[in-house]
C-alpha cells in the first residue's frame, strides 16, 4: 500500500510540474504581441540559411537573410511572399497552406499546447509536438525565459525544417508596414 501511494504521490506532482511550466509558458506568450530575433534554419541538414526576423501576432512575419540574394520572406497574414535577387521573381503562397500559418497563430498554438506534453527528450528547453491538418510541429520554449526559441515543420516539398531563434527581443514597436507585400512583388 505505500508503494503504490508512493507512486501516486510521485506522479501527481510530476503532473503538476508539467501542468505548471505549460501554464507558465502559456501566460508569457499570452502577453506577447511581437518578436524580433536572429535565426539559423537547417533544411535537411544539407542546407543552411541565418538571417533576422520580425513576428507580429497575428500571422505577420518579415525576414531578410543573410545572403548575397537579399533573400526575403514577409507574410501580410494572408499570402506568404519569398523573394530574391536569385530567383529574378517571387513565390506566392497562401499563408494557410503553410506550417508557418500555425507557428504565427499565437491563439493555436495555445490550444495545443494545452492538449500536448512537453517532450522531455529536450532538457535545455521546453518542447511540444503536435500534428495538425497533416502538418507535424514541434516548438521550442526556453526554459529560463519561456521565449519561444525555434521549431521544426516540413515545408510544402515535405524538406524538414529546423529554425533555432537567437538574441530575442520581445514587443518592440514595429510598424505594419513592414509587412506590405506588394513591395516585394514588383
Amino acid at each position: 500500500m505505500k508503494k503504490y501511494l508512493f507512486f501516486c504521490l510521485i506522479f501527481f506532482f510530476n503532473f503538476n510540474a508539467q501542468s505548471s511550466s505549460t501554464q507558465q509558458i502559456i501566460n508569457h506568450l499570452e502577453n506577447i504581441y511581437s518578436l524580433q530575433f536572429k535565426f539559423i534554419q537547417k533544411i535537411d541538414n544539407n542546407n543552411t540559411e541565418k538571417g533576422e526576423c520580425i513576428i507580429l501576432y497575428p500571422k505577420k512575419i518579415f525576414c531578410e537573410y543573410y545572403d548575397i540574394y537579399n533573400k526575403v520572406l514577409v507574410s501580410n497574414g494572408k499570402s506568404l511572399i519569398i523573394n530574391s535577387d536569385k530567383i529574378k521573381n517571387y513565390y506566392r503562397y497562401p499563408l494557410e497552406n503553410t506550417p508557418l500559418n500555425f507557428i504565427l497563430d499565437k491563439k493555436f498554438l495555445i490550444s495545443k499546447m494545452k492538449e500536448a506534453q512537453d517532450d522531455k527528450d529536450y532538457p535545455f528547453y521546453y518542447t511540444f509536438n503536435f500534428e495538425y491538418e497533416n502538418n507535424f510541429i514541434k516548438v521550442f520554449f526556453d526554459k529560463e525565459s519561456l521565449d519561444l526559441i525555434g521549431w521544426e515543420t516540413k515545408d510544402i516539398y515535405q524538406n524538414l525544417i529546423q529554425t533555432f531563434l537567437s538574441d530575442v527581443n520581445i514587443n518592440i514597436n514595429v510598424e505594419e508596414k513592414l509587412f506590405s507585400i506588394q513591395k516585394y512583388t514588383n
